[in-house]
């Protein structure tokens, strides 16, 4: 028997305040979800009964004269952009889509941001506001919806990253850019160490780039901009031009590439872009222009971290492995003292996603 289609836009947020005040009243921790693309990535694995929040979707505002655009928390990141791109604009946070499973709150809530990050900003850097329903049940507003009107901009941030411990996210406002007038992608054969190096330089040039990573000994730059300023980068780097119809920094941007297919742990490190890992560099994939390692394979924590922190960074196991356990790196004591207030503010019953970001929180 096949599902029944879901509205194209609808606001349920009484229906979601109704569901959270019975389990508050039950002491019944719930898991936040939508999509469902993003339940055993980026954080602990949480068991708790499942507070669905996918059919509070749609956009509210599109202002796109502004750059501006304001959506439920549950709107299928695919139907943002095909309304952007009716207008010739994008989210710049270029996000995983997830084969169409992705959705605008959990992308926020992950603080998931594809190839473009380093050189158009995440998704926390885009976000202007949001409306935020806390672990009280009370339906609150931080932040705009335009650039002019940013009070309260970094509760808003807070919700980045925070795994839906400090909330259920309702709805978004989001900066927007214009589409570019033409993309390019070179590539060029060399060692990881070269890259790193390559990928840095060009970087600090005054060039359209707009994507740059390493994979299986081959570095491919991408540039985003005005054709004229395309065109007379890509004549004076050289390199061999990827076909047009290259599909490599969708795959990138949605883990489907080859090196993303197995089972094995999956390691995901942020460090200084510069920094030589200490650590399996040749078996890794090198993205951000080399701030965002991955690697696979089974290795031990403290090993990891350790290397992570030479790096200038942390590690995340992003994905695979034992979920039950911490897949962070340790915060120091003032750090987990200033979680936890906040979880205290947000959530004083801690009902909201217990345990997804650590096992403490």
């Amino acid at each position: 028997m096949s599902e029944e289609p879901k509205p194209a836009g609808l606001d349920d947020s009484k229906a979601i305040v109704t569901s959270l005040m019975q389990a508050r009243e039950e002491a019944r921790p719930v898991y936040i979800t939508a999509g469902g693309s993003k339940r055993h990535i980026a954080g602990r694995d949480c068991d708790s009964d499942t507070l669905d929040v996918s059919l509070h979707r749609g956009i509210v505002d599109y202002q796109p004269q502004e750059l501006v655009i304001t959506a439920r928390a549950g709107t299928p990141l695919t139907e943002l952009i095909a309304a952007l791109q009716e207008h010739n604009q994008m989210l710049p946070f270029e996000p995983p889509l997830f084969g169409g499973k992705a959705t605008l709150g959990g992308t926020l809530a992950c603080n998931l941001s594809g190839p473009a990050r380093p050189f158009r900003g995440s998704i926390r850097d885009a976000v202007l506001g949001v409306q935020l329903i806390n672990g009280k049940c009370e339906l609150l507003n931080f932040g705009g919806k335009v650039m002019k009107n940013v009070a309260g901009y970094d509760v808003s941030r807070l919700q980045a990253g925070a795994l839906g411990t400090l909330g259920v996210i309702s709805e978004i406002s989001l900066k927007l850019l214009p589409q570019p007038e033409k993309t390019l992608s070179l590539r060029y054969e060399m060692t990881a160490g070269d890259a790193i190096e390559c990928m840095n330089r060009r970087a600090g040039e005054p060039k359209p780039l707009s994507g740059a990573f390493w994979l299986n000994g081959d570095l491919t730059l991408r540039l985003s901009g005005a054709a004229s300023a395309v065109e007379s980068t890509a004549a004076q780097w050289g390199g061999d031009i990827l076909d047009a119809a290259d599909n490599t920094w969708e795959n990138l941007r949605d883990m489907t590439l080859p090196y993303f297919a197995n089972d094995e742990p999956l390691w995901r490190f942020s460090v200084n872009p510069a920094a030589t890992l200490s650590t399996a560099t040749d078996s890794s994939l090198i993205d951000w222009g080399g701030a965002q390692r991955w690697l696979r394979g089974e290795y031990p924590l403290q090993e990891l971290q350790q290397a992570a922190a030479s790096a200038g960074g942390h590690v995340t196991l992003f994905r695979g492995g034992d979920r039950a356990a911490e897949v962070r790196s340790p915060l120091s004591g003032t750090e987990q003292h200033l979680q936890q207030q906040l979880k205290r503010a947000f959530d004083p019953d801690g009902i909201l996603n217990p345990g997804r970001l650590y096992s403490w929180l």
